[in-house]
This record gives C-alpha cells, sequence and structure tokens, in this order.
C-alpha cells in the first residue's frame, strides 16, 4: 500500500504574463472526505505567491499536482538540447540554467530563456517563428506524453509555445518555482517518493476529467452541475453549487478528487515505461500508465 496523504492539492498553472493570474487556480480535498475547496486570491493568484505557500504553509503529508510539464524531452536525443554546449544532464540542471537565465524576469516568468539566442532554436514562438531544431509537426514529445497519447488523451510538446492548449509557457515558468522549492519539496519521480512529509507531481486535468467519464473533447466543465457530476463520479461528495465555473476553478476541483481517489494505487508510482533514466531527465505525468 503506498503511503498516505492528509490533503490532495490541484493547481491550474499559468505561463502568461504579468504579476495576477485569473487562470491560476488551487484547490484541496482533504482525506477524510467531503468536497474538494477551491483557495482563492482576491485580485487572483502570483506565482511567487503560490510558491510562497508551498515553501511555507503545507500542511500534513500533502500530494501536490501541477498541471504543467515538470522538464523536457531528452530520451529522444540523449539531450535537452542537443548540439548546445550548455545543455543540462537532468531535469535538475535543466531547472537551474532556467533559472540562472530568468532570475531577474518578475513573477517567476521565463520569457529570456524561450528568447535566448540558443534556447530559441528549440522552440515554436508566436509569429510563425520555429526554431531550427524545433523538429518540425508537432515537435518533441517526453516518454510520459507518448504514453498519454496511447491512453487517448492529446498531448502538446512543451518546446511548442504556440495556441491555446500549449503548455510550455506554463512549464518554463513552473520550472522556475521547482527549482525554488529545491531542498523544500521533493518533486516525483525526479525525487524518490518520500516516506513522510508533502511531495508535488506532475498532472494532467484532462486524465482526470476522462476518469471522471467525461470524453477528451468534453474534458473542460464550466457549469456546477456537470462539475458535481464529475466529483460524484470520482467517489467525492459534491459542492452542491450552480451556474457557471471558470474552466480553471473545474480544472482544479476535478483533479484534486482525482488524487485522493487514485492516490494509493501503487501501478501509478511505477509506470511500466519510466525508468530511472527517464525519472531523472524527463519525469513522468502522475496517473499515466
Amino acid at each position: 500500500m503506498v503511503r498516505p496523504f492528509s490533503h490532495y492539492i490541484a493547481i491550474d498553472w499559468s505561463g502568461a504574463k504579468g504579476s495576477r493570474h485569473k487562470n491560476i487556480a488551487m484547490a484541496v480535498a482533504h482525506a477524510d472526505g467531503g468536497p474538494p475547496v477551491l483557495v482563492e486570491r482576491k485580485r487572483g493568484w502570483s506565482r511567487v505567491e503560490v510558491l510562497e505557500v508551498l515553501r511555507d504553509e503545507l500542511q500534513g503529508d500533502s500530494l501536490v499536482g501541477f498541471d504543467l510539464g515538470i522538464s523536457l524531452p531528452f530520451a529522444d536525443h540523449s539531450a535537452f538540447f542537443p548540439g548546445w554546449e550548455e545543455s543540462p544532464g537532468d531535469a535538475k540542471t535543466l531547472w537551474e540554467l532556467i533559472e540562472k537565465i530568468c532570475s531577474r524576469e518578475e513573477d517567476l516568468a521565463a520569457s529570456n530563456f524561450v528568447d535566448h539566442p540558443e534556447a530559441s532554436e528549440f522552440f515554436r514562438r508566436h509569429g510563425s517563428r520555429e526554431g531550427k531544431h524545433f523538429g518540425g509537426g508537432r515537435g518533441r514529445f517526453r516518454v510520459t506524453e507518448h504514453a498519454q497519447a496511447e491512453q487517448g488523451l492529446k498531448p502538446y510538446s512543451n518546446f511548442n509555445l504556440v495556441g491555446a492548449a500549449q503548455v510550455g509557457k506554463s512549464s518554463l515558468t513552473g520550472m522556475r518555482l521547482l527549482h525554488a522549492l529545491r531542498g523544500r519539496l521533493p518533486v516525483w519521480p525526479i525525487d524518490p517518493l518520500p516516506k513522510f512529509g508533502s511531495v508535488v507531481v506532475e498532472i494532467y486535468t484532462a486524465l482526470a476529467a476522462k476518469a471522471a467519464g467525461r470524453s477528451t473533447s468534453r474534458a473542460k466543465i464550466r457549469d456546477c452541475e456537470e462539475l458535481d457530476e464529475a466529483l460524484i463520479a470520482l467517489g467525492s461528495a459534491p459542492l452542491g453549487s450552480t451556474g457557471p465555473i471558470d474552466d480553471h476553478s473545474a480544472d482544479a476541483l476535478v483533479t484534486a478528487a482525482w488524487l485522493r481517489a487514485n492516490a494509493q494505487r501503487p501501478e501509478l508510482w511505477s509506470p511500466k515505461g519510466m525508468t530511472e533514466q527517464i525519472a531523472r531527465t524527463e519525469g513522468w505525468t502522475f496517473g499515466v500508465l
């Protein structure tokens, strides 16, 4: 049996510019039951505020899921940035490199990294700017993203920064947060699952929606009645609210309930495609087999 957790926290993250982000949502599901609860800020969350909560305010043993990529593709070329002499050898040194280049940007932004003369050649950016090493098509994928596709999901390359569904920007800003948490909060599977205390995992909110019975094309929920249907399908008490809800809040609420319902499944902590090398370099999405 997997070790228990006291709280299950899901965070819908953002890579947008600025210092306040309506797209960031945090929800908490308690191990003792009840509906998940939103943790809100009147003016919206800043990324630094989320960092401060995780660093200073976590209670009990929390499983914290972030909807972002905790690393970049490595296995396909045995390098994040093949041909660049500064290409890091693992995920933690990747976070360190991003922080080094972006340290002066506010609220954990990462624009300087994607505009860097060397790094930019690996990204697809706005304005039809596709780096010569982007790889064409949908771009490069991590092993866990190939596994996501096998489970009926529609992953995007973390090197793609274009389009409403892209997660590249949020992943890069998230890596600055993860770097800031080093030594304070482990990140599975880059770090081993600790025997006690809190831990961060990468989540994919569409996976939680799919587990709640929604199709990939209907993964986004914007109505409280549909949200309650999804929560009930995951074994959670409903919120009992009515009317519209923004999809970021709904994603966080559903995924917090999904984490609570699934965190004790041993196979999710030992996916068949995850080797020690992949765990150290690319990481993995919790819930992907």
